[in-house]
């Protein structure tokens, strides 16, 4: 499966989301897209959503270009999870674009979780 990961700029995204997913069993099962893993520079993610099988969209910190994304995604009928950090305030507009969400207190717990989903 190809996956695209999605994220706000405003967290450390390599060590807290990149890092744990590129450790796990999951990196060698499927094909992920991160952005931003080798430059911060801005991607053409519009393109890369019309090819993608999955986005994951780690929703736990405000961000416009996150939205428009996930925006792009609904709209191609693409199948979105959202991933949020425990006590984060996730917004209701987001239970518009998928009913699937997963909560997660550690790296650790996030990648069993999505192994969990991924099956």
């Amino acid at each position: 499966m190809k996956i695209y990961i999605g994220h706000s700029s405003s967290f450390n995204y390599k060590k807290e989301l990149y890092d744990p997913i590129k450790e796990s069993s999951l990196f060698s099962k499927h094909e992920f897209i991160l952005p931003h893993d080798n430059s911060s520079e801005a991607t053409n993610s519009k393109e890369l959503i019309k090819t993608i099988d999955l986005l994951i969209a780690e929703v736990s910190y405000p961000s416009t270009g996150l939205g428009i994304e996930l925006g792009w995604a609904n709209y191609l009928n693409c199948p979105i999870i959202c991933i949020y950090k425990k006590d984060s305030a996730i917004p209701n507009s987001l239970k518009i674009l998928t009913n699937r969400f997963i909560e997660y207190s550690s790296a650790e717990e996030l990648i069993k979780k999505l192994e969990k989903e991924l099956e």
